[in-house]
């Protein structure tokens, strides 16, 4: 059987895709769009991918495989362990924007082999790798059903090799979710004591009545602040912000 041919507009659409992605995706590397071939299981092997369905004005999936540096990054994070398939979904999306308003299915996180044979399995299925200094980092791999029978790219405007600048700290994160909460104090109590309590019983804590509250992001200590009560649900009045490495201060 003779393979399927890769049109010419399928592989400008394809990178377009892959750069309105990699112009969102979590990276400090400043990395660049390669040319775009044949989807393969190869391409690249180490790290994690990120594998979602979109519909809308195109059908198809698109899949994002990231090196296991940005893996670990994210597990390091400033604050805390996150998420990489939330971390990476903006770059899903900006990918399937590429081909005109869709909706995008919550994602799934595969072996970059497994994610890269299945979708590399679909007809005419593209993949761009993203490069720094001519090595493969990050892949973006895409298969619609069918491809736009024209060079349309949605309206999303390529972007210029070079023309980002590194990116790192919270910026790159801005789309993920996190657990907020709130701790009005502490205390510790031995395992005898946990098992007196009862209905009615007072736990008291290691702060100063009318003290500020902490601000806790994935248990880390972000900022304190006073209790107050809007529409009768509690919330706080951000009072300061703490500096990372002066949590305990």
């Amino acid at each position: 059987m003779t393979a399927p041919t890769i049109t010419a507009p399928q592989l400008m659409l394809a990178r377009t895709a892959a750069e309105a992605a990699l112009g969102v995706l979590p990276t400090s590397r400043e990395l660049v769009a390669g040319e775009p071939v044949a989807a393969s299981a190869d391409i690249l092997t180490d790290g994690q991918a990120i594998t979602a369905r979109f519909s809308g004005a195109a059908t198809g999936e698109v899949v994002v495989v990231v090196g296991q540096d940005l893996a670990d990054a994210l597990k390091e994070s400033p604050l805390g362990e996150l998420d990489l398939t939330a971390a990476v979904r903006p770059a899903l999306e900006a990918a399937a924007r590429a081909f005109g308003p869709t909706v995008l299915d919550p994602g799934q996180l595969m072996e970059p082999g497994v994610a890269l044979s299945a979708i590399a399995a679909k007809p005419d299925a593209v993949a761009v790798p993203l490069l720094d200094a001519g090595v493969t980092r990050a892949v973006v791999a895409l298969a619609l059903s069918p491809w736009p029978s024209d060079g349309d790219s949605g309206g999303v405007a390529p972007r210029t090799p070079g023309a980002a600048a590194i990116r790192g700290g919270l910026d790159m994160l801005h789309d993920v979710e996190m657990e907020v909460s709130a701790e009005l104090g502490r205390t510790r109590m031995s395992v005898r004591e946990l098992l007196s309590l009862s209905p009615g019983a007072i736990v008291e804590l290691d702060r100063a009545a009318g003290s500020p509250a902490d601000l806790l992001v994935n248990g880390r200590l972000i900022a304190r602040g006073e209790v107050v009560v809007v529409d009768e649900n509690f919330g706080i009045r951000i009072t300061e912000i703490v500096s990372p490495g002066t949590e305990r201060e």
